[in-house]
């Protein structure tokens, strides 16, 4: 069966993400002042073939470990669904 893996890949909370410093002082320029913090991370898209649910969140968690998250600066989540 074919599925899709939704893989967020966001900075540890515990580290400080310049990027979203940078966007949230922007916002803070244009006169959005609500906003209170920004986190800027990354989302993949993984489409494979397996022959079931479990074995495609494994796949894509396996794929997460070893290549697209860095354990000790990034932290993930990944949602697979069928199509």
């Amino acid at each position: 069966m074919k599925y899709t893996a939704h893989i967020n890949i966001m900075p540890l909370k515990e580290l400080l993400d310049p990027q979203g410093k940078a966007v949230n002082n922007s916002l803070h320029n244009l006169g959005i002042a609500q906003v209170q913090d920004v986190r800027i991370g990354k989302h993949v898209t993984l489409n494979m073939e397996a022959a079931n649910k479990e074995e495609a969140t494994k796949l894509a968690q396996e794929a997460c470990k070893k290549l697209l998250a860095n354990p000790v600066m990034e932290t993930f989540d990944c949602a697979v669904v069928e199509g």
